[in-house]
């Protein structure tokens, strides 16, 4: 019998592309893997469209119409495989600060003709409409770990991914912490590893693209925070950025945003 060729399909909910792109980067990376498997969906690189089902999707953005919901629900039932790849489509990404107001407020003062616009009160992670397989974090995603994933599902193993802290990735690359060395607030603490520490090695704190690393510890950072002389307002809007509405950030925001 004649082996098929996995395939593969990419697609875009509510997002700037910046993840797609980071595939797209990939470049010689992706030649190694190219062999064995075929992009059968990605408008970002082709119009050519292979029809599902499909042994793998990557999702990128966060569902923010009813229209979404139920093409979610579509890509779901044709996957074999469903990877959501960066901040949007695993936690809701920026646009999620509309979860904390009422948007319907805010679209007139943005558009127009506010009367055009259908949308959910909310921006939602994919997870909380369908089951997926696997989230890929980051804002961007890291092109390291898509590879690292596309390769590891095409030989039917786990990919290889960090669950620690950026404080970790700063140790490895022998980076001074820039909260102990230089008293500059950082999200590393309590950030999941993935981005290799950019930020911190160019003397500057960790933004926090990457999320809430597995059980972290908001309380004890906040304290290190005011230590720094950082009051509530300011850590309340380091936390609401492009992973606002991580079930951790979200309540840690909203207890020092009523404190």
């Amino acid at each position: 019998m004649t082996k098929t060729t996995p395939k593969l399909a990419v697609w875009k909910f509510a997002s700037c592309d910046g993840c797609q792109l980071s595939l797209l980067d990939c470049e010689d990376e992706l030649l190694a893997i190219a062999d064995g498997i075929e992009i059968a969906y990605f408008p970002e690189a082709t119009s050519a469209v292979v029809e599902g089902p499909y042994d793998v999707s990557l999702v990128e953005g966060s569902v923010t119409t009813a229209h979404d919901v139920e093409r979610i629900a579509a890509i779901r039932a044709q996957s074999a495989l469903l990877v959501t790849i960066g901040a949007c489509a695993t936690s809701g990404g920026i646009q999620a600060l509309r979860n904390f107001a009422d948007v319907r407020d805010w679209i007139p003062l943005v558009y127009a003709s506010p009367e055009l616009v259908s949308t959910l009160d909310t921006s939602t992670p994919i997870a909380e409409h369908v089951d997926v397989d696997l989230e890929l974090r980051g804002c961007p995603v890291s092109k390291r770990q898509l590879v690292e994933t596309i390769a590891a599902l095409l030989h039917g193993r786990r990919p290889r991914l960090p669950s620690t802290s950026v404080c970790v990735e700063c140790k490895a690359r022998g980076v001074p912490c820039v909260m102990v060395a230089r008293g500059t607030p950082c999200l590393g603490p309590v950030t999941q590893a993935g981005c290799g520490a950019i930020c911190p090695a160019y003397d500057r704190g960790c933004y926090g693209c990457f999320g809430p690393m597995e059980s972290p510890n908001l309380a004890a950072l906040a304290g290190q925070w005011r230590r720094l002389g950082v009051d509530d307002d300011a850590l309340v809007l380091a936390l609401r950025t492009f992973n606002a509405d991580a079930e951790p950030f979200r309540e840690a925001s909203l207890a020092h945003e009523r404190s």
